[in-house]
């Protein structure tokens, strides 16, 4: 998987809704309206993410999500970042 450059990246930003830079990373944090419909959406997200084996780094506290998006192994952000973004956004 190869690092997308600083072009394509702000390209792929264009298309997803609420996702923005943050140290290096896609960045977006959800927010739903209790505890159980954050974790609803973490559980089902989960299942995807594991299919894709591209796990993010996220948190949840109460009824918001965190999510960063990074490919470790490619020192940046990749396309299955950007692809894992724009399951996440459809989840929401």
């Amino acid at each position: 998987m190869m690092k997308l450059s600083e072009t394509q990246i702000t390209e792929e930003l264009k298309k997803l809704e609420g996702w923005e830079i943050k140290e290096n990373k896609l960045h977006k944090e959800f927010q739903f309206d209790s505890f159980n419909q954050a974790f609803g959406f973490m559980t089902r997200a989960a299942m995807e993410i594991e299919k894709m084996n591209h796990h993010p780094e996220w948190f949840n506290v109460y009824n918001r999500i965190a999510v960063d998006l990074t490919t470790h192994d490619a020192g940046g952000i990749t396309n299955n970042d950007v692809n894992l973004a724009r399951i996440l956004n459809s989840f929401f």
